[in-house]
């Protein structure tokens, strides 16, 4: 069981001891675990996966892409499923399919699984809505509307997905550059941002989290080339990043999550890489390198041509998900999801204003260790796969 330190430290000072108290901060160092999926069209495998979670048991879900017919017309036989795999990355089943009826996608998008009833939400773009579905992967009901096509803008409608600890759900409106607020049945009760570049203003707010410490909103604001930070209100705190490739700049991130620590994992996408910052935007690392070959062109397969699988090499970064202390993230145009382990952290003493006692001698540290608790599992699909593969 994974262990949260709490330290006080002794500083030794005429003939006394203060001893304060000394929160914990993080320095995070990204390896290569694994991959899930392969590129292609059959069952298991991938392509451009845009949005990813996982469930309870460990199980990744993870939208698949649009089908497109060799003239580019919609085809709902290829994709637009949210497919499933267990923690060994086996390929289980699959939730929805193409279409426009009621359940089925026309490309799905970002997904969340709501933490207090296990239901399924996903973006679905050209439906211009979000569709839910129970813990067994059935159908419940759709809700929303979006923004549309924006010229200059490859991807509009629902982007990013977070519950808070109320039970409300926000969505991004990519196009309409704001984040709604909904109730878990759908209900629109507000927004946050409007068009723009100032802080609390967006440009495609794509990737979108709420901090499990804190309650404030994270969003990766993809053309603006920023990641914005707002209080629990929705009014901005600060932002950080600007266009660029060197160490804390961005060109269009996506993905975006927040670790328990405040840590901020942001997909730079056409960087194709992973960068990491603390909770006040400090650059922490950066993982990836690109694969040398550039994005397909609309009309043209949706791979890089030659496809490079080598771990740690991507296509763009788009898609993202934490849990349990891995990362995923989608390789965008590689037909595949990376995990990555998250580790090498370390202690960085940030004294608190809170003071102990004196005491006589010589300092001394005390460690005490506190155990977090588990979350419980709250979405499990693979037997009901079972049975219906």
């Amino acid at each position: 069981m994974e262990l949260v330190k709490n330290l006080s430290i002794g500083i030794l000072g005429a003939g006394f001891m203060v001893l304060a108290t000394v929160a914990q901060a993080q320095a995070v160092t990204l390896t290569y675990d694994s991959s899930i999926g392969t590129p292609g069209f059959g069952f298991g495998q991938l392509f451009v996966p845009q949005g990813i979670t996982v469930d309870g048991s460990g199980n990744i879900l993870v939208s698949n892409g649009r089908g497109l017919n060799p003239d580019g017309t919609f085809n709902p036989n290829i994709g637009n499923k949210v497919e499933i795999f267990n923690p060994q990355g086996n390929y289980i089943g699959a939730i929805g399919e193409g279409g426009t009826g009621p359940g089925q996608f026309d490309e799905p998008s970002a997904l969340e699984i709501d933490p207090q009833t296990g239901n399924l939400y996903v973006g679905d773009v050209f439906n211009n809505r979000v569709n839910i579905y129970n813990p067994q992967g059935k159908f419940i009901k759709s809700f929303g509307q979006f923004g549309g096509l924006i010229p200059g803008r490859a991807f509009f409608g629902p982007s990013g997905v977070t519950f808070d600890k109320a039970g409300n759900v926000y969505i991004g409106d990519f196009s309409g550059d704001k984040i709604n607020k909904y109730t878990k049945d759908g209900e629109l009760i507000g927004s946050i941002g409007t068009s723009g570049t100032k802080p609390g203003q967006f440009q495609g707010p794509a990737g979108l989290r709420i901090s499990p410490v804190s309650g404030n909103f994270y969003v990766s604001d993809q053309f603006n080339n920023r990641v914005q930070v707002l209080d629990p209100q929705g009014n901005p705190l600060f932002t950080f990043g600007k266009q660029g490739s060197g160490d804390g700049e961005f060109n269009q991130p996506i993905g975006l999550e927040v670790d328990e620590f405040d840590n901020i994992y942001v997909a730079d996408s056409i960087n194709s890489r992973i960068q990491v910052f603390d909770k006040n935007g400090n650059f922490l690392t950066a993982y990836g390198n690109a694969a040398a070959a550039t994005a397909p062109q609309l009309g043209e397969p949706p791979f890089g041509n030659p496809l490079n699988l080598t771990p740690g090499t991507f296509n763009w970064t788009g898609g993202t998900s934490y849990k349990n202390g891995k990362l995923y993230v989608g390789d965008f145009f590689q037909g595949r999801v990376q995990v990555l382990n998250v580790e090498g952290r370390k202690q960085v003493p940030e004294p608190s204003p809170a003071l102990g006692f004196a005491l006589l001698g010589l300092g001394a540290v005390t460690v005490t260790l506190q155990k977090r608790r588990q979350q419980k599992p709250v979405f499990s699909l693979e037997k009901e796969l079972q049975k219906q593969c």
